[in-house]
């Protein structure tokens, strides 16, 4: 009877010294090497770090000579690490998913014949549904996601649906049709009622959401190759940002608008960076008061983040008389779309000839601190942004004006010769 090696398959975490970072590996044990008596470790590093993990206080790692404890960290009922950042968890679920291929390869060996019993599988796998599969990882990775994230991976489904039918085999899957459907992206339609193409960066966006989903497809199984690595991305056009001047937001100050908590709510986002959808869902209960120093704790809807930041009080006073912990502040603020208009008529009576939308204070608040000499990593932790790459764009905004700025003082026919 042949005896099975137990080889487990474990994805752990190494922390990067002097910095609060942790590098992913797998490690797999017992592993029987030929050539070696005795059963190895093997330990896989998946070229990612993490830097958001929640540690286990009640599971201790090690004790350092010192006395310093350092604990293990938390892992949900699948055992996968917790993470706080959005981003960090995708990485610990592309993790798991490597993890899960060794563990089966690991498995395969032990019970069957390797190349059998993955000629088979693979021929099972390559029958399924691609789209099909696409709706599934969508439910499965996005059910606590925001709304806008949760609409742009059914958009991409939709598209794909409209490209390829409502069945799409990963046997038909390939580099063709990948790029193919990238080309069927860049004048695919508006969805709704609206007219026209979507925009290159909206198609950037969904493409790779596509992407994203041949990833896991590959980690799950169900592809041979990893095809998501070899298709590029569409380009992004690097968007413009508009934003407000001191002047401008001083002369929004004093014009009246139709809704008192649309012109609060406004400034309010210029003076602190917050998303509209964080304002309309801030309650009381979130701000916090200590000494002289307000600030704000609450869940970022779009990254799911965690956030404690201080606010001025300019930005306490624009909330208005404190009410019930679970009140919301800025009750009865209405969604984007029902705001356009009177934020329209605003903009429009303070003669203002800026196309502004809501988000634009958002806008107003980064790029007037970088302006005024805030640093950008500082900028980029305020707006809650996951990578400082994000925050750049402003940076430039600021360049931009000062290359403009350096060519505004002009001599009459000067030249060095003169001199």
């Amino acid at each position: 009877m042949k005896q099975l090696s137990k080889t487990k398959v474990t994805v752990r975490l190494r922390k990067i010294e002097d910095r609060k970072e942790w590098s992913i590996y797998l490690e797999s044990y017992p592993v029987f090497v030929p050539g070696k008596t005795t059963p190895q470790r093997i330990r896989e590093y998946l070229n990612r770090s993490v830097t958001t993990i929640e540690l286990n206080k009640n599971r201790t790692a090690r004790t350092n000579p010192n006395g310093k404890k350092t604990y293990k960290p938390k892992r949900n009922d699948n055992g996968i690490i917790i993470c706080r950042s959005e981003i960090d968890s995708e990485s610990m679920l592309y993790a798991d998913g490597i993890r899960k291929l060794r563990q089966r390869e690991y498995d395969h060996a032990d019970l069957y014949n390797n190349t059998e019993n993955a000629q088979v599988e693979r021929k099972e796998r390559l029958q399924h549904n691609f789209i099909e599969y696409f709706e599934k990882v969508t439910f499965k990775r996005h059910t606590n996601s925001s709304k806008s994230i949760q609409f742009n991976w059914q958009r991409s489904n939709e598209l794909l649906k409209q490209f390829a039918g409502d069945t799409l085999l990963f046997s038909q899957l390939d580099v063709a049709i990948a790029e193919d459907f990238k080309l069927f992206l860049l004048s695919a339609p508006k969805g709704g009622n609206k007219s026209g193409i979507i925009s290159q960066n909206t198609a950037a966006t969904y493409y790779s959401i596509f992407k994203a989903a041949l990833k896991q497809a590959f980690i799950d199984g169900y592809l041979e190759g990893d095809l998501s690595a070899k298709i590029k991305g569409i380009q992004e056009k690097e968007s413009r940002r508009e934003y407000l001047t001191i002047d401008e937001l001083n002369t929004l100050v004093a014009t009246p608008c139709e809704s008192d908590v649309l012109k609060r709510a406004a400034l309010f986002s210029a003076l602190t960076g917050l998303r509209h959808v964080d304002i309309q869902n801030l309650k009381w209960s979130e701000i916090k008061i200590n000494g002289n120093q307000a600030r704000i704790h609450f869940t970022q809807q779009k990254t799911k983040g965690v956030e404690y930041m201080p606010i001025s009080e300019q930005a306490l006073q624009l909330c208005g008389e404190p009410d019930q912990p679970e009140q919301l502040v800025f009750e009865d603020l209405a969604n984007p779309s029902w705001i356009s208009r009177p934020l329209k008529h605003w903009i429009k009576t303070a003669r203002i000839k800026k196309e502004i939308t809501f988000h634009c204070f958002r806008h107003t608040f980064a790029t007037l601190q970088i302006s005024n000499g805030t640093d950008i990593y500082t900028v980029s932790k305020m707006l809650g942004h996951t990578n400082v790459k994000t925050t750049q764009i402003y940076a430039k905004v600021i360049d931009e004006k000062k290359n403009k700025a350096a060519q505004t003082i002009k001599l009459d026919n000067i030249k060095y010769t003169d001199l």
